[in-house]
């Protein structure tokens, strides 16, 4: 997303609010702690809030300067939410990128953030589907490099807008 981000800036990120330590590295987020989360989620903070792999996640309500002149808000966001996200932000699409066992695998063990355990479960849930009923999906092999990626799926979104 990043990337994607970076190559067009009509492409916007949304930062995640994840109960992690800021330091845990990989995205860029904002950690707090969980009761500095559900003081926020009780606030009306949070578009979008949820459970998952032991944390609590959340998408803070866009603001009028992030949603001004985008082609498009990017958030990551678990499989378990996306029908509710579809209700929540209009329009929607799901941008599910998919690669290869192998490449996931040689991916999560360089970001060095969960254990042999974690990674494992991770790579166990890898190939689940999506749920049913999402009306906008856009899949994308992500198997080689970032740039092939980003080309892919701008590639894609013109093609649909044509």
């Amino acid at each position: 997303m990043a990337a994607l981000s970076a190559r067009d800036p009509g492409f916007r990120l949304i930062r995640r609010v994840i109960t992690r330590p800021d330091q845990a590295g990989g995205e860029v987020f904002t950690g707090v702690s969980q009761q500095d989360f559900d003081a926020k989620r009780a606030g009306g903070v949070f578009a979008l809030s949820w459970q998952a792999h032991g944390l609590s996640y959340g998408v803070p309500m866009p603001s009028d300067e992030e949603r001004a002149g985008a082609r498009a808000l990017l958030v990551n966001l678990s499989r378990a939410v996306l029908l509710q996200a579809q209700h929540v932000f209009h329009p929607f699409a799901v941008l599910s990128l998919t690669a290869r066992p192998e490449v996931l695998a040689a991916r999560l063990a360089a970001r060095g953030r969960e254990d042999a355990t974690d990674q494992a479960k991770r790579l166990g849930r890898a190939d689940m589907t999506l749920p049913e009923g999402l009306r906008r999906v856009i899949t994308i092999d992500n198997s080689g490099p970032l740039e092939r990626t980003v080309e892919a799926v701008l590639t894609h979104l013109q093609r649909e807008s044509a």
